[in-house]
């Protein structure tokens, strides 16, 4: 009887195949039970072929093994030959064997000593050294792998889905996304074939209408491939699925300035990343020199002369919008359920970040501005630096119209006086003008004298006033005194 018993061991142990040759009557017979004694027939025990046959390291049986290994998990699995050869022989070592022994060989696709004749390593290494030699190895193998530190738990690997990453719907294992652009782009060429021999017409040997339909599908579909590629390409140089470090940086930002950013995100397309941040950085140190300006003509309509007086402004401004409604008769029953008070005011304001040399500097870093304009200008009004109102300059003189009572302003123009100074306060109660007419007539004055380079005829000045010539000449007075517009 002939038995083969196989022992395939788990990864890294001793493994391979066992031989006995047994009687072929009984393997005929197919006698084998417990009446059976093998001691009745003569039979031979055939050892296993651990002999050298290719390198003095390797036995005939882990070279059958590896070709067998070879064969049913196909090359490159090295990983699965190694158990399948067994004796502790690591993935890296059976594919450099391989690679060694049969690809660089000198006889390829046979390794070196492949004739049936040559036994010269067979006869120089005896069986019982090579038997030694290899279970002085796997020895060794048993001892490196008990002494080896604990491995580290496998973890479930990060599945390339939406729901694993910062930015859903990525998949950074495909480099895709699970909406693409243009994601319904494959289902106009789904269905559609080309076999040899289509599209030219046998008999006039020109393309025929069904295939030039077909190429132009497929123009449509390559210039959507295309466009999904381009924007896939803008996605990844500036760095938009870095999502976690975007939002930190946008958190520190204020609406204004995220609404700036959101706009300019379209030029992203036509520049590199760095040009990018350097147009964005750009936008922001404008957008703060702006609010700058706009602080310090609402400092200046409130007298206000120094930036000390501009911080102190800015503190009470904030508080005054902090407080509540004032609280009437009954209203004062709920004040001990009013909240905490709001903490001082503390954020510096676009000016004094701008300009404000003496402040600390503490209150500049938090600005946020890398590049200040200079600290001191070359012309200022009045002394160190500080601005003062125009001392020189005589108040303009309004006079009463005949027969033309001034007015006194009620409820009903209270919302529109604080668009106008103190000065065109009084014009308009002079003249008895109603503030929302007088501000559209003074844009129409300057936007007429803007297109004239600055400067306005009085004849001009009368028929853009539509009213009363008197009320027009004294205004156009007033605008040239304020020097606002030009006489010409």
């Amino acid at each position: 009887m002939g038995l083969i018993k196989k022992k395939t061991a788990s990864r890294g142990t001793e493994g391979g195949v066992k031989y006995y040759d047994l009687c072929v009557p009984c393997f005929s017979d197919a006698k084998f039970s417990r009446e059976h004694d093998p001691k009745t027939h003569a039979y031979q025990v055939i050892e296993q072929h651990s002999i050298p046959i290719f390198t003095e390291d390797w036995g005939a049986d882990e070279e059958l093994a590896l070709l067998e290994g070879a064969e049913t998990y196909g090359l490159g699995s090295w990983a699965d030959i190694a158990d399948h050869i067994g004796g502790y022989r690591s993935r890296d070592e059976v594919r450099d064997h391989y690679i060694d022994t049969y690809l660089n060989s000198s006889r390829f696709p046979l390794p070196e000593h492949c004739s049936p004749e040559d036994k010269e390593l067979s006869e120089r290494i005896p069986r019982a050294a090579f038997q030694a030699d290899k279970k002085r190895r796997i020895e060794k193998k048993k001892e490196e792998a008990e002494n080896a530190p604990p491995a580290t738990p496998k973890q479930k690997p990060t599945a390339s889905v939406p729901a694993c990453h910062e930015v859903q719907g990525y998949m950074p294992g495909r480099l895709e996304f699970e909406t693409e652009y243009f994601n319904e782009a494959e289902e106009a060429v789904q269905h559609m074939q080309f076999d040899p021999g289509d599209g030219i017409n046998p008999r006039t040997g020109e393309m025929e209408p069904e295939m030039e339909l077909k190429m132009t599908v497929m123009d449509i579909y390559n210039s959507r491939l295309d466009a999904r590629v381009e924007r896939k390409k803008i996605i990844f140089e500036h760095k938009l699925l870095e999502y976690r470090k975007n939002a930190a940086a946008d958190k520190k930002r204020t609406k204004e300035e995220r609404d700036l950013m959101n706009k300019a995100k379209p030029f992203a397309r036509m520049m590199k990343h760095e040009d990018f941040e350097k147009l964005c950085e750009g936008l922001a140190y404008e957008h703060s020199l702006r609010q700058a300006i706009s602080q310090l003509q609402e400092w200046r309509n409130m007298r206000i002369t120094d930036l000390k007086l501009g911080e102190k402004y800015e503190q009470e401004k904030q508080q005054r919008q902090s407080r509540g409604p004032p609280l009437g008769q009954f209203d004062r029953l709920a004040s001990n359920r009013m909240g905490k008070p709001t903490p001082p005011f503390e954020t510096p304001s676009a000016t004094s970040a701008l300009i404000a040399p003496e402040l600390p500097l503490s209150i500049r870093q938090k600005s946020g501005l890398s590049t200040p304009p200079p600290d001191q200008p070359n012309s200022t009004n009045g002394t160190n630096g500080v601005l003062t109102p125009q001392q020189a300059k005589a108040k303009f003189s309004f006079k009463a119209l005949p027969g033309n009572v001034p007015m006194k302003f009620g409820r009903e123009s209270a919302a529109d006086l604080q668009l106008l100074n103190q000065e065109e306060v009084e014009l308009c109660r002079v003249l008895r003008i109603m503030p929302k007419p007088y501000l559209a007539i003074k844009e129409n004055m300057i936007r007429e004298a803007m297109k004239q380079g600055g400067t306005l005829k009085k004849k001009a000045a009368k028929e853009l006033g539509k009213i009363d010539e008197r009320k027009t000449s004294q205004i156009f007075d007033f605008f040239v005194h304020s020097g606002w517009i030009g006489r010409t």
